[in-house]
C-alpha cells in the first residue's frame, strides 16, 4: 500500500484550516512579504511546477467545494520523489520567513475525491460516520 504525504502550516488559519506548502508560499508574496530575489523566484518555480504537474482543479473544479467536499486538501503520493524534491526550496523559503509547517504523512488520507499520478485530494474522515468502535453506553 502506498503513503501519502502532506506539507501543511503547523497554526491553523482564521478559519482554522492549516494551508499547503504553497498556499503558505504564495500568501508570503500575496501579502508583500517577500524580498525581491524571493518573489522573483517564487514566480519562475511556481511557473516551472504548473508547467510539470495538474493543479487538480483543472482536472476536477469541484474537487474543494466546501461545500460538496469539506475539508479536501492535497497529499502527495509518496512515491511522487519528484514533487516531494519540489516542495523543499518552498519550505526553505518558509524556514527563511518564520513560517512554521509540519509535514504529515498517512496511509489513509480521507474520502478520496480526485487522485492523479502524483497526488490525491481528499476530505477527511468524520465522526461518526468513519469511526471503527461501537459506541458504548
Amino acid at each position: 500500500m502506498t503513503g501519502f504525504v502532506r506539507y501543511q502550516s503547523a497554526v491553523p488559519n482564521r478559519h482554522w484550516r492549516h494551508p499547503g506548502v504553497f498556499a503558505l508560499a504564495n500568501g508570503l508574496r500575496h501579502d508583500g512579504m517577500l524580498e525581491d530575489a524571493d518573489r522573483d523566484w517564487l514566480a519562475r518555480a511556481n511557473a516551472r511546477a504548473e508547467e510539470h504537474y495538474a493543479d487538480p482543479t483543472t482536472v476536477a473544479p469541484d474537487c474543494y467545494d466546501p461545500v460538496l467536499h469539506p475539508g479536501a486538501r492535497s497529499w502527495f503520493r509518496d512515491g511522487a520523489a519528484s514533487c516531494l524534491q519540489l516542495c523543499e526550496p518552498y519550505l526553505a523559503l518558509l524556514d527563511r520567513y518564520g513560517v512554521a509547517w509540519v509535514e504529515l504523512r498517512t496511509r489513509t488520507p480521507g474520502h478520496v475525491v480526485h487522485e492523479d499520478p502524483v497526488q490525491v485530494v481528499a476530505t477527511p474522515f468524520t465522526h461518526p460516520a468513519d469511526w471503527p468502535f461501537r459506541t458504548r453506553p
